[in-house]
């Protein structure tokens, strides 16, 4: 699942480049991708901040790539969770919410009707930060 995970993640970036932000050479980094070798704790620790994923995600023991980031005051622990919870009872979880191409499909209307449910919520945080 890592090598998978790996050349996804990656993306157009270059194995060069991530190799550069690991401070190893590309045939290492090559290595990880290809199966040859895994890498240790501290290089998983790296990987998960380059691509903004958990390590959980990497390693595939969850299909959740979003990190789990422990914030100042705004974090809180349920949010996740309850994403979870409103993606399951909407029956949307076959949706593919981080599968670009399942994205395709949608209308324009349908585009613009999450753009607007976007703007609303930030809208909101921005207007909770000023309170506090």
């Amino acid at each position: 699942m890592l090598t998978k995970r790996l050349k996804k993640l990656r993306g157009k970036t270059t194995q060069e480049e991530i190799a550069g932000k690991l401070g190893i050479s590309r045939a290492r980094y090559s290595h990880y991708e290809n199966g040859r070798s895994e890498p240790d704790t501290e290089t998983l620790n790296k990987l998960a901040d380059i691509f903004n994923v958990s390590i959980d995600y990497l390693l595939g023991r969850t299909n959740d790539p979003i990190r789990s980031i422990k914030d100042k005051k705004n974090t809180n622990d349920g949010s996740l969770e309850e994403i979870n919870k409103l993606v399951k009872e909407y029956g949307i979880e076959q949706f593919g919410f981080f599968d670009i191409d399942k994205w395709k499909d949608l209308s324009p209307e349908d585009i613009e009707e999450i753009k607007k449910h976007f703007e609303y919520v930030v809208y909101q945080a921005k207007q909770r930060n000023k309170e506090d």
